[in-house]
């Protein structure tokens, strides 16, 4: 008999991103455990306050209409390195992650991707550790349409150098694709209040995240000025506090495009600094 990709035979933890996709993994997860995971397996959601709200009460309502615990963490600059959370006590302005921004002193980019492992996977595999988990699977929400993604994780085999974890894929396994999860979703009685366009949700993940494409961060943009505020303000204290032979790159989130205050200012004033850009996204572990 052929095995579930989605039963966990030993110790596993469920990186659940808060979007639809690896909610949809939850939930073949739990039907491959009859609807219980067992006690050796976690789930956790990794909250960098950039998140939607409508993410969180996503993830809050798949715990509930589920019945499954859901481990909330976020990164604190302590000798702990995290904190657990929940719904009520989540972080919403940013602060776990302009606190990285403090203890590192320069912008994550997209060549180096700190924030992510800091934010997301260190966050997680702290609190593993004090479960005294030698090694462990773990489970992300990549499908098959997804295969520049699962190419690279494969290839890579783990999330960071020191990890030590199986990295897992059960839906890229069975072919899942965009298209399932939409149909998965009308088909359920709650769903993720933000925008689904295609099998993609431009919203989901921190909302102005560097490595969505250019025309997609000002259109969010323009839509929601206040949504730049945050980013713009990290650039702010950056310049302002940058020294050395990073200060040239280090200030800001992307040299490749302009800054996010100047892109709030052209969406009130209705300019259009992205007409003729590609608008390529960068994937990362986040997921959707």
């Amino acid at each position: 008999m052929m095995r579930d990709p989605f039963y966990f035979d030993g110790e596993g933890a469920i990186s659940f991103s808060g979007g639809r996709t690896s909610g949809y993994m939850l939930w073949r997860v739990l039907q491959a455990h009859g609807g219980t995971l067992p006690d050796h397996v976690r789930v956790f959601f990794a909250n960098t306050g950039k998140e939607a709200e409508e993410t969180l009460e996503f993830v809050r309502d798949c715990g509930r209409h589920w019945n499954v615990p859901i481990l909330w963490v976020e990164f604190r600059d302590d000798e702990t390195g995290y904190a657990v959370v929940d719904f009520e006590t989540a972080s919403r302005d940013g602060e776990p992650f302009a606190a990285l921004i403090r203890k590192r002193r320069y912008l994550p980019n997209p060549v180096t991707r700190f924030c992510t492992t800091e934010l997301k996977i260190r966050a997680m595999h702290r609190h593993i550790r004090t479960l005294g988990w030698g090694r462990w699977d773990q489970m992300i929400g990549i499908r098959a349409d997804e295969q520049r993604r699962v190419a690279k994780i494969r290839a890579r085999g783990r999330s960071t150098e020191t990890s030590k974890e199986t990295m897992l894929m059960p839906l890229a396994d069975v072919g899942v694709t965009k298209h399932d999860v939409m149909a998965f979703w009308n088909s359920q009685p709650f769903d993720l209040g933000l925008k689904n366009v295609n099998g993609v949700t431009p919203g989901g993940n921190c909302d102005l995240c560097f490595l969505k494409g250019p025309r997609q961060v000002f259109s969010m943009i323009r839509q929601r000025p206040g949504l730049a505020v945050w980013w713009a303000k990290q650039e702010q204290w950056a310049s302002e506090n940058i020294d050395g032979p990073s200060k040239g790159d280090g200030w800001r989130f992307r040299n490749d495009r302009p800054g996010y205050q100047r892109m709030h200012d052209y969406a009130l004033a209705q300019g259009n600094l992205f007409e003729d850009a590609e608008d390529d996204a960068i994937p990362c572990f986040c997921g959707d």
